[in-house]
Order: structure tokens, then C-alpha cells, then sequence
């Protein structure tokens, strides 16, 4: 996935011989791990105080240790400082190398995207014939339900064939509302009054920018267009989001965002989704007379994903207009849009039926995955308190997982297949 765009601008930069002091870190100056009283069968009744104590006191030299260990990062410990003058330059000639690779890199990448938009264009063909079998405009053909059948029946040994005998024309309803709402992190944006609009909604479009394009300021990027038919929220027939590039890769080898651009809907009146109306009574102070004034405050909507949150200027930041908890708020809003249009770029739009069956769902990697996880201590597994079943040789099936967190991809048991290696990150 593309890097998001840094807030605001650290310097913070990882634990090297250059900016790691010469003394030893906390763990190896002989921080002592807490110990754990031996458990006897006398003292069985206290085994889970003292470990409960032990495990407060593991929390709070971990602590202890991560804050000293941040305190180190970014300080100089004067070791380049002291190395020779011939060793100095080599040094330096290592950092021009490293900027030619940085240059072929950023070659790599533009070469990967023109890459993306060939494959796109290819693709087109088939992105319009599932148009039009979605909004009822032609049938699908006898080999394209075969064909789904075969994959049907992969998916499912129990799966029970359609008859074809009256193959016609028949729109699939609420086709990207469902698909929508099938996936993890535009479910939670789609409220119940949004449903109404987004049922007329009858494709999601990708499309890369044209770099010339004076609203594209030069850069890179690409287009999500939502086409809707008429309907009594907005006047628009197409809303469209669109993600411009850095010109150049950042530091991870990776396009860099720029900014969001989206579509100034058009509201009918009294159906602004994204706002909410509320009456109240006020009273003139002079005459004593009431009236009733009509207010509308923002609410939580889809459709704000159109107006994008904006970064704040390099002076809001030099000033320090925004404390620490709220550039994490801004920076939390625009890695939240970001993700959506990668997701719906590498996700939704390509694998729309799969959203639409649910299928896609299974190979999600939910917020909760292994790396959330922690391993038990081998120590736990002897107290007692679990036994296994010597009896029992079943084997248990392996847990169907997903594809690497952020990407969408085949099961892990798909067998030989070939690697993206242009895969847009």
C-alpha cells in the first residue's frame, strides 16, 4: 500500500551507531526480570495472585525500558563523529549510492503504474459487461454461468446448480450496497439514512489520472467513480474521489499520498446526508416574542468520504495551532481515507461479486489477526490447569487464513501462483 502522508515533520529516525549512545540499554545493563515465586502443591490457592504480580511487574519494566529506550532515538552518540576521515568518506560515497538506488526505485515504481494502467484497460471489457449484467441491461451467457458454477462448486462441494432453462435479462438488487456493506471498514461508515442513496448506485469505476490535467498539479494518482441513476438525494449523476501522488517515492520505496480531491454534491433540499436538521424555539429578549430557527450540524455519513479532511499548512504547524492529540486525530482521518480508496481500488472494484456473495469476507484479515496475539510461556502449559487428552489423535483442519494484511490475494492452499510484482503498495 502507498505511504500515507507524514503530519507532521519528524526527524525521528531509528536506533543506529550513529544516534544510539556508546553505554549499554537498560536490558543489557542488567535490568533484572522479575521472578515468579516456585509454585508447590502447599500454595496452589495463591498461584494465580503471584502471577498476577508477576505479570504487573513484567508491564511495568517493559515500560520502563521503551520510554528509556525512545529517549535514545534521534540523539548522536559521536561515533561517525570519531571515525577516521578515510572511513568518513566512505560513509559518504555509501549515501550516493543509496540516492541511485532511490532513483531506480522511483523508475520502478512509475514503470509499475503505467504496468497497472495497461492491465486496467484490458480489464475495462469485462468491468463493462459486469455493468450490464448488474443493472439488467443484457443476460449472462450460457459459458459465463458454467463457469461460475465450476467456482461455485470449488468454493462449495454442496453446491446445487441453477437450472438455465430461462436464461433472461434480470437486474441484481442492491448490488453495491450489499458489496459495500460486505466490507469490514465501510460498513461502519455506512449509516441507515446513507442506504437510500446508495441503492441507486449502479457502478464503482477506477480510472488513473492524466498527469497533464491542470486540477492533478503534475502528479500521479488515480480516480474512483461512483455512477448513480436519478434519484431524490443529489443532483449528480457521477461523484468521484481522486488521490494524487507525490511526485517522487518515499523513503520505504513506496508512492508517497499527496492529497484527496472529491466531488461537491450537489444536495437536493432538506436530503443533505451529511448533515442533520434540527428546530429550536428562541425567544427576542426585547419584545418576549418566540420563533422557531432551523439548524443543521454535521453527522456521520458515507458521503463525507467526498470531502476529504484537508492537512494543515506549514504554519499551522510551525505556530502550534494544533496540539499533539489533535494532529493525531487528523493524521487517524487521513489514514482512514486512504484506506478506503486503496480498498476500494484493489478490493471492491475488482472482486465486487465476491463482496457482493460475502465470499471476500473469508479471506479479510480482521483487526484481531496473529500478530495481536502473544504465545504462552511453556511454564503455563505445565501448571495443571489444561491437560491434554492422551486419548484423542484427532488432527486438527488448519484455520483458513487470509492474504498479508492490506492486500486482498489468493488462500494461502492456492498452490503455485504467480507473484503481483508490480503490485501498487
Amino acid at each position: 500500500m502507498s505511504s500515507n502522508v507524514p503530519i507532521a515533520g519528524s526527524n525521528i529516525t531509528a536506533p543506529t551507531p550513529q544516534n544510539t549512545p556508546l553505554t549499554h540499554a537498560p536490558i543489557a545493563a542488567g535490568l533484572s526480570r522479575p521472578t515468579v515465586p516456585d509454585i508447590s502443591e502447599d500454595k496452589e490457592e495463591d498461584n494465580d495472585d503471584d502471577d498476577d504480580d508477576a505479570d504487573a511487574l513484567r508491564e511495568q519494566a517493559l515500560a520502563m525500558v521503551q520510554g528509556k529506550l525512545a529517549g535514545l532515538i534521534g540523539k548522536s552518540s559521536g561515533y561517525l563523529e570519531s571515525l577516521p576521515v578515510e572511513v568518513k568518506l566512505s560513509v559518504e560515497g555509501l549515501k550516493g549510492i543509496q540516492v541511485k538506488h532511490h532513483e531506480l526505485q522511483n523508475q520502478y515504481k512509475r514503470e509499475c503504474l503505467e504496468l497497472e494502467k495497461k492491465y486496467l484497460a484490458l480489464q475495462k471489457p469485462l468491468y463493462e459487461r459486469r455493468e450490464a449484467i448488474i443493472n439488467g441491461s443484457e443476460k449472462p451467457t450460457t459459458e459465463e454461468i458454467t463457469a461460475g458454477e465450476q467456482q461455485s462448486l470449488k468454493d462449495d462441494e454442496d453446491y446445487t446448480p441453477v437450472p438455465k432453462e430461462n436464461i433472461v435479462p434480470s437486474a441484481i438488487p442492491e448490488f453495491w450496497l450489499t458489496a459495500l456493506r460486505n466490507h469490514i471498514g465501510l460498513a461502519d461508515l455506512i449509516t441507515e439514512r446513507d442506504e437510500g442513496a446508495l441503492k441507486h448506485l449502479l457502478d464503482i469505476r477506477l480510472s488513473y489520472l492524466n498527469e497533464h490535467e491542470k486540477e492533478y498539479e503534475g502528479k500521479p494518482g488515480f480516480k474512483i467513480t461512483f455512477i448513480f441513476s436519478p434519484n431524490e438525494f443529489f443532483e449528480n449523476e457521477t461523484l468521484d474521489k481522486s488521490y494524487l501522488y507525490q511526485d517522487e517515492v518515499g523513503y520505504s520505496g513506496d508512492f508517497v499520498y499527496y492529497k484527496a480531491i472529491g466531488t461537491d454534491i450537489k444536495w437536493k433540499e432538506d436530503k443533505d446526508l451529511t448533515k442533520e436538521y434540527e428546530i429550536k424555539k428562541q425567544r427576542n429578549k426585547n419584545t418576549n416574542r418566540t420563533r422557531l430557527v432551523r439548524k443543521a450540524r454535521p453527522t456521520e455519513s458515507f458521503f463525507n468520504f467526498f470531502n476529504p479532511p484537508v492537512p494543515p499548512s506549514d504554519e499551522d504547524l510551525e505556530s502550534g495551532k494544533y496540539d499533539e492529540e489533535e494532529l493525531e486525530d487528523i493524521e487517524d482521518k487521513f489514514q482512514l481515507d486512504y484506506q478506503i480508496g486503496e480498498d476500494l481500488k484493489e478490493k471492491i472494484i475488482p472482486r465486487a461479486i465476491d463482496y457482493f456473495t460475502g465470499k471476500a469476507l473469508e479471506y479479510e484479515v480482521m483487526d484481531d489477526d496473529e500478530d495481536d496475539y502473544e504465545d504462552l510461556d511453556d511454564d503455563d502449559d505445565d501448571d495443571g490447569r489444561f491437560d491434554d487428552d492422551s486419548e484423542s489423535e484427532v488432527e486438527l483442519a488448519p484455520r483458513r487464513r487470509g492474504p498479508p494484511k492490506g492486500r486482498g490475494g489468493a488462500p494461502a492452499n492456492a498452490g503455485n501462483v504467480n507473484p503481483e510484482e508490480c503490485k501498487q503498495q
